[in-house]
């Protein structure tokens, strides 16, 4: 069996473009007709055999996607259909690869949900069982235009933590560079002059050329040492009980790790919010939960939650036994639960949050331009005034 892409009209004159199967252009055409159609062309498509290695696929073209799968849907358009329409319009070469695998799977008898499965490395399990009680309980579009809300949200709390920390990263990275510049290359040249005027260097112009002989002599050492740490601690946080420790500590950084905390627990109530909402049983979302948390050490208390309400306890009343939620959380997750509104406290404590980490974020840009600016204007004016010392002090000798 081939595939064809074929555009026709109907009746009321409105266009179709859609995907058939049939062993020629004549089989098509002729379904086509006994469903009076009016052909407008047909075009054979080459199957794609899509390979199992990772694809990388943007957050914002899933949006996308979901918002316009979920429009068509609601507007009566039938799921494989409109998979083909957006097979055609999708621009990511990958994502478009995927959407004709699954739209093939469907039409071979599979679900959507079991037909997006098969591709975990593009839709995250938070995706596919919500994609499963939208197709159980006939809601797939509210479903999907939910799931693309919620990654709407997750893109721009994940660019605001991006704008948090790469400005410093740059400053600093910018300090680095510049010290080690005057240190391999200004401060040798000083040097050699300092030798022609012999006597003794002032202590700290000693102290600076010591630390560039130092670094010059033995950076290959230095460097290779600094990439075996970074590869060494890279294997750490690799294991389950590196990764635990590494979060741990995230949250106890001094400023950074309260931005952390009310990252993950944006993250939390936002996502338990959405799987609420869309049907997925408690203990499930509580899983999955734990799982996109980001956070090693909220999820281990999230995974314990869950054995604790398979056990008959409410989800406050374990989660206020520990230290990772604010009692603030837990207060609301409990009348929430008495009310039977659990995901409308959840989202209104995701959108808490969310205004938290925008707070958080600017007051730490405005924080940390003027440390690193201090630290450089430390760092390099220590440098200068050392290697000018030498000068002040032989203009000095001249002057007597």
């Amino acid at each position: 069996m081939n595939t064809y892409k074929y555009t026709a009209k109907e009746k009321d004159s409105h266009t179709l473009i859609d995907i058939l199967e049939g062993s020629s252009e004549a089989e098509v055409a002729d379904i086509l007709h006994k469903k009076d159609l009016v052909i407008v062309s047909i075009e054979p498509i080459k199957k794609r055999i899509l390979k199992t290695r990772d694809r990388k696929i943007k957050l914002d073209d899933l949006v996308i996607f979901s918002r316009q799968l979920a429009t068509m849907i609601d507007s009566g358009v039938a799921l494989v259909q409109s998979l083909g329409i957006l097979a055609e319009q999708v621009e990511n070469k990958n994502l478009r690869d995927v959407v004709i695998a699954v739209r093939q799977d469907i039409e071979a008898g599979m679900s959507f949900y079991d037909a997006l499965a098969k591709h975990p490395n593009v839709f995250s399990e938070l995706f596919i069982n919500m994609t499963k009680a939208g197709e159980a309980s006939g809601t797939l579009d509210e479903v999907l235009d939910r799931l693309a809300t919620y990654l709407e949200k997750t893109s721009t709390l994940t660019r605001k933590i991006r704008s948090a920390l790469v400005y410093p990263a740059i400053l600093i990275s910018m300090a680095i560079l510049i010290t080690a510049g005057l240190l391999l290359k200004v401060v040798p040249i000083f040097k050699e002059i300092f030798a022609s005027f012999g006597g003794e260097l002032p202590l700290p112009t000693q102290i600076l050329i010591g630390t560039s002989n130092l670094l010059s002599r033995y950076f290959l050492i230095f460097a290779a040492l600094l990439v075996t740490l970074i590869f060494l601690f890279k294997r750490y946080i690799s294991t389950e009980k590196g990764r635990y420790n590494f979060d741990a500590q995230k949250l106890r950084i001094p400023v950074m790790g309260k931005l952390f905390h009310k990252v993950a627990l944006a993250k939390f109530s936002r996502t338990f919010s959405t799987l609420v909402r869309s049907g997925v049983a408690i203990l499930n979302a509580l899983d999955i939960v734990g799982k996109t948390s980001g956070n090693k050490v909220i999820e281990g208390a999230v995974l314990e939650c869950r054995k604790a309400v398979r056990d008959g306890e409410l989800i406050s009343k374990h989660l206020s036994k520990t230290k990772v939620f604010p009692p603030m959380v837990c207060r609301m997750i409990g009348v929430g639960e008495q009310t039977g509104q659990l995901e409308k406290m959840l989202s209104k404590i995701a959108d808490f949050y969310d205004e938290q980490v925008d707070a958080a974020v600017t007051g730490l840009t405005s924080m940390i331009e003027p440390i690193v600016i201090a630290f450089l204007g430390i760092i390099i004016g220590g440098i200068v005034i050392s290697l000018f010392l030498p000068i002040f002090k032989i203009t000095e000798l001249i002057a007597k």
